[in-house]
């Protein structure tokens, strides 16, 4: 009784020191929607509207898919770990970035001519009209995002979790004086809240990628991009899209 008690203590720990940060990171990364929508609240109330309403689109559209499709990554790259087949981390997490890049296209176009299908679902136009342009400014971050789940994934699997809270935090710091910047000094309205979302998620992204590129800690599971990637694609996508479409 008293081993399986200290078997359970251990496991316990193990799961706190790697959810506990995951806690930071998934805050961080929600706080920028958060931010951005506390400075365009300023500008005034339809602003707020179309911000907010847009949010919303493309958070179900576009980063909730990515979410979902990524979340693949959760079988294939933990069986490859738990085997000790470690370059094969990398390989699934190069097919997934492709599928989620792709994927990225359509939704893209969706965003691009949002005005017209919200005034067809009787929203007032005025307001679908500024949503879509929100909505087209974020397109660059759509990209960000989805490569961004996938090195999220790669790390979380090899417990690789503080370089991503230290990364998160500083983005939501620079967030923070984007905005300012963009929203309050530069005065680019809706379209300077847009810019710095799509700028903070690139910066937390090429963070991570030169974290995996230099550090000793991927040596083993990053070795370079490899033609693999493409023969698992298929096996990617019969897991994907079914979580996409749960999460979704």
């Amino acid at each position: 009784m008293e081993l399986w008690r200290k078997e359970i203590r251990e496991e316990a720990k193990k799961q706190v020191w790697l959810a506990g940060p995951m806690i930071f990171v998934c805050v961080f990364q929600f706080s920028l929607q958060m931010i951005s929508l506390m400075f365009v609240g300023h500008l005034g109330e339809l602003f707020l509207a179309a911000v907010s309403l847009s949010s919303s689109i493309v958070s179900a559209t576009g980063f909730n898919v990515m979410m979902g499709l990524s979340s693949a990554l959760d079988t294939f790259c933990g069986q490859s770990y738990g085997a000790k087949q470690y370059h094969m981390l990398g390989v699934h997490t190069q097919g997934a970035m492709l599928v989620l890049t792709i994927v990225s296209i359509p939704v893209s176009i969706i965003w691009v001519y949002l005005e017209p299908i919200l005034v067809l679902l009787h929203q007032n136009k005025e307001v679908a009209a500024l949503a879509q342009l929100y909505a087209r400014y974020l397109i660059p971050s759509l990209s960000a995002n989805a490569l961004l789940r996938c090195i999220t994934k790669f790390l979380q699997t090899q417990s690789i979790v503080f370089p991503m809270v230290l990364a998160t935090g500083l983005t939501t710091l620079l967030h923070l004086l984007l905005c300012w910047i963009f929203i309050t000094k530069f005065e680019f309205g809706i379209k300077g809240s847009a810019i710095a979302i799509c700028i903070s998620n690139w910066f937390n992204t090429i963070i991570l990628a030169l974290y995996i590129r230099f550090s000793p800690s991927c040596k083993a599971t990053w070795t370079g991009f490899s033609k693999e990637s493409l023969h698992n694609i298929p096996n990617f996508l019969r897991l994907a899209f079914p979580s996409a479409v749960m999460m979704w």
